[in-house]
């Protein structure tokens, strides 16, 4: 039996008789459940869960995935064509609980693949145990499961993957692990390249190396030349991100020209006290076990992050939001390689899982569930029950908290105080709430609204209750 046609019989006992595989399944639960509550709280919002679950259930109904919120295909946003597997799950029921699912278990399983790197390398069983823990209680994991959905989720275990099985020399698994990648997100390519230079020069396994450098490279340019100017046109473009770089230029070319020959606006900008600041909250939860004896993993982060460091939004530096997540593979590839190497400065499983927790419970945004998360529970009542009125397919304009209760439909637009409709008749149904009128909303502008369309005699009000109001065309 080869490598490869072993490796389904080799996982399986492993996963349900060894204690990772229990580790694994309570964390998948935990997190279900955490995103679950966030959701049905009317917290997710438009963008992102509301852009991912309308595109998803139109291709599970065989039409295009052209997004009424995005205003343009799907795969002109990032060139991810994981969205169609994804859509075979909407065929078996269209909720968006399946992406909430899919998270979880994305997420969860990066513990599957470190336990066995670290046994790879030599570490014993209660050590391997703790880095395990401490990979489930990174928390970044645990707040860009509240964050939406995003495809990102898939990148720390499929990087996890691809060097384990790089390592074991099971070459099919390990193209799978990088298809997988390139699938997600196009930016995602300069890691799988910068992971094959790791590889190629200090892993040597050169045939590996060489696979994931020149897919990379390939699945870059196609993604950007092509896929997503042809499906997106100048809506999708790369130049819609560039606002994140304002200080380094315009354009592309202009950013570029400064980089050469303006190299201290470059470092003027990477050292700052928000970039230090993001240094250490991603560093924080695992500086124990990292060390210059093992840093030659964190190459395949390099792209990751000197794209985040490099940036002026403050979301990429934030361990809240889904820019981060291609970084943590590599942290971990760092600290079993430091811990091999016979470095680290804890190195008992008491030592390791305590620092984790203690880290966990400082950056984890786990008091957002009984905070923030109540916000809108005063009118929560109304709102289920105007949803429940919603009963077609009909175009529906509403909040950007609403909007992903009701994305299962062609047309479905959220308010925005600086840019109104400019066509209601457009809309079969319009759901408002006054006391909590939403992201990029305001009272002012929803009480406009209402009294637009009180005097607009194709609507009529079919619910009032608790400042909400349910508008349907006749």
């Amino acid at each position: 039996m080869t490598k490869n046609k072993d490796f389904t019989a080799f996982i399986s006992p492993l996963i349900i008789s060894n204690p990772i595989g229990w580790m694994i399944s309570i964390n998948v639960l935990i997190l279900f459940v955490c995103s679950s509550i966030r959701h049905i709280l009317f917290q997710s919002a438009s963008a992102d869960l509301g852009i991912f679950d309308q595109a998803v259930y139109l291709i599970s109904q065989g039409q295009p995935p052209i997004s009424s919120l995005l205003r343009f295909h799907i795969l002109g946003d990032h060139a991810a064509w994981m969205w169609y597997p994804l859509a075979v799950l909407y065929k078996i029921y269209p909720t968006v609980y399946w992406l909430f699912a899919v998270q979880s278990m994305a997420l969860s399983l990066g513990a599957l693949p470190t336990w066995l790197l670290a046994r790879q390398a030599g570490l014993t069983v209660q050590i391997s145990i703790a880095i395990v823990t401490a990979y489930l209680l990174y928390p970044l994991l645990f707040n860009i499961n509240l964050y939406d959905f995003h495809l990102d989720v898939i990148i720390p275990s499929a990087l996890l993957w691809a060097v384990w099985t790089a390592r074991t020399g099971r070459i099919w698994w390990f193209c799978l692990s990088i298809f997988l990648v390139l699938g997600c997100k196009a930016v995602f390519a300069l890691t799988v390249a910068a992971m094959g230079v790791w590889l190629l020069f200090w892993e040597k396994k050169p045939l590996y190396g060489a696979i994931a450098l020149i897919s990379g490279i390939i699945w870059f340019a196609i993604a950007t030349k092509f896929i997503i100017p042809v499906f997106g046109g100048s809506a999708a473009s790369l130049d819609r991100h560039l606002h994140r770089f304002a200080h380094l230029g315009n354009s592309f070319p202009e950013m570029a020209k400064n980089m050469l020959f303006n190299p201290g606006l470059i470092l003027g900008n990477l050292f700052s006290l928000q970039n230090l600041f993001y240094l250490f909250l991603l560093l924080v939860p695992v500086i124990w076990g990292l060390s210059f004896r093992g840093i030659t993993p964190l190459i395949g982060a390099i792209p990751c992050l000197g794209i985040n460091l490099l940036a002026d939004s403050l979301q990429q530096k934030d361990l809240f939001f889904q820019y981060s997540l291609p970084i943590v593979p590599f942290l971990f590839l760092a600290v079993i390689q430091t811990l091999a190497n016979g470095g680290g400065w804890l190195r008992t499983k008491r030592a390791i899982i305590l620092w984790s927790l203690v880290t966990f419970l400082i950056l984890a945004k786990y008091g957002y569930l009984w905070s923030i998360y109540l916000k809108s529970l005063d009118t929560w009542q109304s709102m289920r029950e105007s949803i429940a009125l919603v009963n077609t397919k009909g175009g529906v304009y509403t909040t950007a908290e609403i909007t992903p209760h009701l994305t299962h439909r062609k047309l479905i637009e959220f308010t925005n105080a600086e840019l109104p409709p400019q066509e209601l008749n457009q809309f079969d149904y319009i759901l408002l709430n006054v006391r909590h009128p939403g992201w990029l909303s305001n009272q002012n502008f929803v009480t406009s609204l209402i009294n637009q369309i009180q005097n607009n005699p194709q609507f009529k009000t079919i619910y009032q209750h608790d400042d909400v109001y349910l508008f349907t065309k006749q």
